[in-house]
């Protein structure tokens, strides 16, 4: 069976944007709301990220001009998605909760190792929580999704302006893996 890439170019080529829209979005799409779950820690905004995600999709596939992969333009329709949800200017002006104190002290009191196992999962999704969006992206573009340095690079530049130097999301990657380890030593996870 052919790639959804061959696929979708082959229906743009034929003059069918739709199908090629339908074909990308419903292929890559579970794919691609994991991610928005991931960086955006919420679920309306995930879906609400994901809505304008399909939109930008469906009208901007047709100009899609191949200078990355379909999977990496797909990301970086997603990733513009999520910055145009954050930093709408009503999400700007919301307050956020913090986490109280008794929910912290009743997570650090379970004993077994299965309940510790839930702790851990969970004090480590509180730490990427305190990521900014920019850094969320950055680590699970590299890690949970496996995208290369030139396609991360390719994914969150910002529109208009240049391909960022895939040497300095590294460094960037590496800040955000200190600052990790600095919230979670700070949190007693590690030693």
């Amino acid at each position: 069976m052919e790639n959804l890439e061959t696929r979708v170019r082959q229906r743009l080529s034929a003059g069918d944007p739709d199908t090629a829209a339908t074909l990308a979005i419903r292929e890559m799409g579970p794919e691609v709301l994991g991610y928005l779950r991931a960086v955006l820690r919420d679920e309306t905004d995930a879906s609400d990220a994901f809505s304008l995600f399909a939109e930008s999709t469906w009208r901007g596939l047709p100009g899609f001009r191949s200078e990355a992969s379909l999977r990496t333009w797909l990301y970086r329709v997603a990733w513009s998605a999520a910055l145009r949800l954050v930093r709408d200017p009503y999400r700007a002006r919301r307050e956020l909760l913090p986490t109280s104190a008794a929910s912290r002290l009743a997570a650090s009191v379970f004993a077994s190792t299965a309940q510790r196992a839930e702790e851990e999962r969970t004090a480590v999704q509180e730490l990427r929580a305190r990521l900014t969006p920019e850094e969320q992206s950055l680590l699970v573009l590299r890690l949970d999704r496996e995208l290369s340095w030139r396609e991360v690079a390719e994914v969150l530049a910002e529109e208009d302006a240049p391909k960022l130097d895939e040497a300095a999301l590294r460094k960037r990657f590496e800040r955000v893996k200190e600052k990790l380890g600095r919230l979670a030593r700070e949190a007693g996870l590690l030693s």
